[in-house]
Formats: structure tokens, C-alpha cells, sequence
């Protein structure tokens, strides 16, 4: 049996991750549609502010 864990969608970063960060892109998506990256604690902010200047972060929550 095999655990599948969550890795951190920063480039290059393999860390598993902590946190999922769902977003989407209104120009693009429906409104009730929802993509996740998910973070180590080291790129939570990095990744979740990269978002929030886009307007396209919707919420933050544990893995």
C-alpha cells in the first residue's frame, strides 16, 4: 500500500506539503470553480501572496 503526499507546487521545491491553496482566475473560470496548490510552511506566504496580488486566492487550509 502507498501513501500518495502532497508535494509543494513551488519550482524545484520537493518538501511535502502543509497547505492547500484553492484559487481561480475569473477571467477564466466559472466562479464556484476551484484550482489548489498546495504549500510547504517555508512557500505558504510566497505562493498565497502571489495569488492574493491576482485577486484569484480564494483560501488557505491544511493538507
Amino acid at each position: 500500500m502507498t501513501t500518495d503526499v502532497p508535494v509543494c507546487s513551488a519550482r524545484g521545491c520537493r518538501e511535502p506539503a502543509a497547505w492547500a491553496l484553492a484559487w481561480n482566475n475569473p477571467r477564466l473560470h466559472e466562479p464556484d470553480r476551484r484550482k489548489t496548490w498546495t504549500a510547504c510552511d517555508a512557500h505558504r506566504e510566497s505562493l498565497a501572496g502571489f495569488l492574493d496580488r491576482r485577486h484569484f486566492l480564494r483560501s488557505v487550509a491544511p493538507v
